[in-house]
């Protein structure tokens, strides 16, 4: 039986047919080589708590080997470039594009020349757009000239996960089309900068502007003022344009694999939406990704491979609840079934009669012995007291279900909070030091405390904006009710595996009045065929 995983996680797993970074939903055969592929019960029955993931080799989300088949999954991502919170466009696009741009907004030169990856650049304009703009240097310095408020909003970013299975001048020719039909028919000016390191992650990152382009080229207002109200020139801030643009995605995706011939396919709605019941993974990032390709744990990797085996054993029990009920339902069909006691209780009539040693006979006895013992103790009686046990072992396996994913999201949402309050306070006296400066040789300061600086700065950020209006950081507050959420967990880990053994005794008697049955069909077969004789 090979191993059956699910990620969505931005991870990677070797020795596979089927491989991919993570961002969607898939199952994967694992057919180790030279190794026998772990099937779940491996870790089940290793197991005392939902932790399994300290069992699973690392080398489950290692990187890539040569001749492994990536798998599409779904990845776009929104943000703003914003000026407000110390952002610039001329920085993003020369990041982006692995150029040398001057910002002529501040006098700064971004270097990114160096950068790896960048397989494919190109702007995409309007009909009334001035050609000048082809060029990326002049084009972006005119959108930062054009802003003049310093919490201007400059730039849009869309970051999408381009499909494995597509060569590179098919990605880059869906990426264009994706970009042309809902970009830049809008009005919109795109730069497209595509990505390909050679490790199994192929994106795009499009930075589209905010303000449109009038006839005569030059830029527009963002907004009229009409009876004293800001009215928007352009539909592009809505909130349903984000799902259009991600549900458009998905269709393009869709399309291209179709037509090249892969049956793969992704879909841009949650889990949730899907009808999936299984808790999604947290987005690994990149410094962590390349930490667990080399195999090295990350605590976002831990918490992936966490919730993975949690999914597989609700997953696991959710069949053989299933597969149970369906035979309760098969066994209600029979016009004249016999109830589980009478079952029982004529088997044991009639062996009383026979000589003991018989296989056939021993089995049997023994598999009514063990019915009855499990119907003395559960104080069932026939085949409707039957059901009701399984409806109670559904209605437990769905509590789980429903209390393990908020506590999951809940977990996740305060890793991140401490996370950030840790790097706040780590940071906050070289971030002192730095406003403290003369002005002269601030520059100098932020240059050579650069990544101290940022990561304080994104800290207090996220900080500021999941604060909920409190002075302080409530870092005891939230590491207290993280260690509550851990204990309640471990609780329905208990219930969980309480109801793993009612589960297995059910089987066992569903297997034993199979048996029972076959057997009383075998002997009354030639009984009858005398009695048709006579």
């Amino acid at each position: 039986m090979p191993f059956s995983l699910r990620s969505s996680a931005h991870l990677y797993v070797c020795y596979a047919n089927a491989v991919r970074p993570a961002g969607g939903c898939l199952n994967l055969s694992v057919q180790a080589q030279g190794l026998r592929a772990p099937e779940p019960r491996d870790y089940i029955v290793a197991a005392s708590n939902f932790r399994l993931w300290e069992s699973l080799p690392l080398f489950y989300f290692s990187n890539r080997r040569k001749g492994e088949r990536l798998l599409a999954i779904y990845h776009l991502s929104i943000k703003i470039v914003s000026r407000g919170k110390g952002k610039s466009a001329v920085a993003a696009a020369a990041y982006q594009a692995g150029a040398v741009i001057r910002n002529e907004y501040d006098g700064l030169t971004h270097d990114y020349s160096k950068k790896t990856g960048v397989v494919h650049t190109e702007i995409l304009l309007p009909d009334n757009a001035p050609r000048e703009y082809t060029d990326r240097a002049t084009f972006w310095n005119a959108v930062e000239k054009c802003e003049r408020y310093k919490t201007a909003q400059l730039a849009r970013e869309i970051e999408i996960a381009l499909p494995a299975e597509l060569s590179r001048e098919q990605n880059i020719s869906l990426a264009q089309r994706y970009v042309k039909e809902n970009f830049v028919s809008a009005g919109m000016c795109a730069d497209v900068c595509i990505h390909d390191t050679g490790a199994g992650n192929p994106h795009a990152h499009i930075m589209l502007t905010m303000r449109p382009i009038e006839r005569d080229g030059l830029w527009g207002q963002k907004s009229r003022t009409v009876d004293g109200k800001k009215i928007p020139t352009v539909d592009w801030n809505e909130q349903t344009k984000a799902e259009d643009w991600r549900k458009a995605w998905a269709a393009y995706c869709n399309t291209a694999l179709r037509i090249h011939g892969h049956d793969e396919r992704i879909d841009h709605r949650s889990f949730e939406r899907q009808g999936i019941d299984q808790v999604p993974t947290i987005h690994l990032g990149v410094a962590a990704s390349q930490m667990e390709r080399k195999g090295i744990r990350t605590e976002r990797g831990d918490i992936n491979r966490e919730i993975e085996v949690a999914n597989s054993l609700l997953r696991q029990l959710k069949a053989r609840i299933n597969k149970l009920t369906d035979w309760t339902k098969e066994e209600a069909e029979n016009p004249t079934p016999p109830t589980l006691a009478d079952v029982i209780s004529n088997i044991l009539q009639q062996r009383q009669a026979e000589q003991p040693g018989r296989y056939g006979s021993a089995y049997n006895l023994k598999a009514a012995a063990n019915m009855l013992n499990f119907l003395t103790e559960n104080n069932i009686q026939d085949k409707a007291g039957l059901d009701e046990k399984f409806k109670s072992m559904i209605g437990r396996q769905l509590d789980i279900g429903d209390k393990l994913k908020p506590i999951e999201r809940r977990l996740k949402t305060l890793d991140e909070h401490i996370k950030q309050a840790e790097m706040y306070f780590e940071h906050r006296d070289v971030y002192n030091q730095y406003t403290q400066q003369k002005p002269k040789k601030q520059e100098a300061f932020y240059e050579s405390h650069r990544r101290e600086i940022t990561l304080f700065e994104c800290a207090k950020s996220y900080l500021t904006a999941h604060m909920n209006d409190k002075t302080t950081i409530p870092t005891k507050s939230w590491k207290a009710e993280r260690e509550k959420l851990v204990a309640d967990k471990q609780s329905l880990t208990c219930d969980y595996y309480a109801l793993k053994n009612e589960v297995s005794e059910a089987e066992k008697i569903r297997r034993g009045v199979y048996d029972i049955m076959r057997g009383e069909r075998r002997r009354e077969q030639p009984r009858m065929a005398r009695d048709m004789e006579r």
